[in-house]
C-alpha cells in the first residue's frame, strides 16, 4: 500500500492508508479505504484532484448516514470532508452551509436567524453534501424546495456552480455529475419567528424519535418510496415491507426493524452482506407480494469480500 501512497500528490491533509471504514458509518459495517483522504480545506482539496491520476477513483463519504460500506472495502481513495467544510451562516433569508455541515445544525440555525422552511432538514440524518446528492428530504419537504446552488469541485478539482435548476431534481434523486464533490450549498427560506420555528422543529426530532429506530447500529430509510409526495393513494414502502411479512426478518446478524420496517439495523454482528442481503430479501418478498420492485434509498459502495480460499489464491494448489 505503501507504493500506492507514493503515487497521490502531496497534501497539506491527511493521506491514511488502508483506513478502515465501519468507524465511520452508521451501520457499523465495512471494509477498509485503499486510502483515506482528509482534506484541510477547499484549496487542498482541489489542488490533490487535480494532480491526481485519473485512473484513480475517487468516492466521498459524508456522515455515511445513508451508506453501506461493504466488506471489501472501496478501491482508490476515500474522500471524508472535516470541520473546514462545516460552517453554517447565515445573511438575510439566506443560509449558507459547507458539505460537511450536518443537515440538522443547518435548520437550527436557519431557526436562531427566523428562517423557516428548512426545518424538515432537523429529521434527515447525514450532512448537507448528501443532501443535495439525493434530494434528501422528510415529512413532505426536499433540499429542492430551499436550495438556491451549490459549488462543487469536478473530479479534475474544477470548481463549478449549479444552480437548482442544474441539478434537474426529482423524488430522491438529481441529475447532478456522479463526480462532482460538492463543498458548499446556498439555501433560502422565509421569514418566521424563531421561537415558532424550534417549535416546529422539536415536534418533528419528537415524531421522529418514537417512529424510528434512530438509537441503533441503522441508516436512514432503506428504500424510496414508490410514487412521490403528493401522489393521490400514495405507497409508503414501509407498508409494503409490512404487507409482505418481512418486519422483523433477519439475516446473520442484520434485522429489519421492528419500529419501523423501512429501516435495517446491524444487530450487534452484522456484515455488511448481511445488510444488503437482507434488503434484497425484503425487495424480493414486496416484489412477490405487491409487484411493486423497491428502489434503495441506501447507497451501497465498494467492494464485496473475497473468500481467499474459494477464488484460489490461499487454496492448497495455488
Amino acid at each position: 500500500m505503501s507504493g500506492f501512497l507514493d503515487r497521490l500528490p502531496a497534501v497539506r491533509g491527511k493521506l491514511l492508508a488502508n483506513e478502515q471504514l465501519a468507524p465511520f458509518t452508521w451501520f457499523r459495517v465495512g471494509g477498509p479505504a485503499d486510502v483515506l483522504f482528509l482534506p484541510k480545506d477547499e484549496d487542498d482539496l482541489g489542488d490533490f484532484l487535480a494532480k491526481l491520476d485519473p485512473i484513480i477513483p475517487v468516492t466521498v463519504l459524508g456522515a455515511a448516514s445513508n451508506v453501506i460500506v461493504r466488506d471489501g472495502g472501496v478501491a482508490g481513495v476515500v474522500v471524508r470532508l472535516g470541520p473546514a467544510f462545516g460552517k453554517v451562516s447565515s445573511n438575510g433569508l439566506r443560509v449558507t452551509a459547507g458539505a460537511a455541515a450536518l443537515d440538522g445544525r443547518v435548520s437550527i440555525a436557519a431557526a436562531n436567524a427566523g428562517i423557516a422552511g428548512m426545518e424538515f432538514f432537523s429529521g434527515v440524518p447525514g450532512t448537507i453534501g448528501g443532501a443535495l446528492r439525493m434530494n434528501a428530504g422528510c415529512y413532505g419537504r426536499e433540499t429542492k424546495d430551499v436550495l438556491v446552488e451549490a459549488r462543487a469541485l469536478k473530479r479534475n478539482g474544477e470548481r463549478v456552480t449549479l444552480k437548482n435548476a442544474d441539478f434537474h431534481f426529482s423524488y430522491r434523486h438529481t441529475e447532478a455529475d456522479e463526480e462532482l464533490i460538492f463543498v458548499e450549498a446556498l439555501f433560502e427560506g422565509e421569514k418566521d419567528d424563531p421561537v415558532k420555528i424550534v417549535e416546529r422543529i422539536e415536534a418533528l426530532k419528537s415524531r421522529r424519535e418514537t417512529s424510528q429506530p434512530i438509537r441503533d447500529k441503522t441508516g436512514g430509510s432503506t428504500f424510496a418510496n414508490p410514487d412521490p409526495p403528493g401522489t393521490p393513494n400514495q405507497r409508503s414502502s414501509w407498508k409494503l415491507v409490512d404487507e409482505a411479512g418481512m418486519r422483523g426478518a433477519r439475516r446473520g446478524g442484520a434485522q429489519v426493524s421492528e419500529l419501523h420496517c423501512n429501516f435495517l439495523l446491524n444487530t450487534g454482528d452484522a456484515t455488511a452482506a448481511d445488510i444488503e442481503g437482507l434488503g434484497e430479501d425484503v425487495r424480493a418478498a414486496v416484489l412477490a407480494k405487491s409487484g411493486v420492485e423497491l428502489r434503495w434509498e441506501i447507497k451501497r459502495i465498494g467492494r464485496p469480500a473475497v473468500d481467499a480460499t474459494v477464488e484460489g489464491y490461499l487454496a492448497k494448489d495455488a
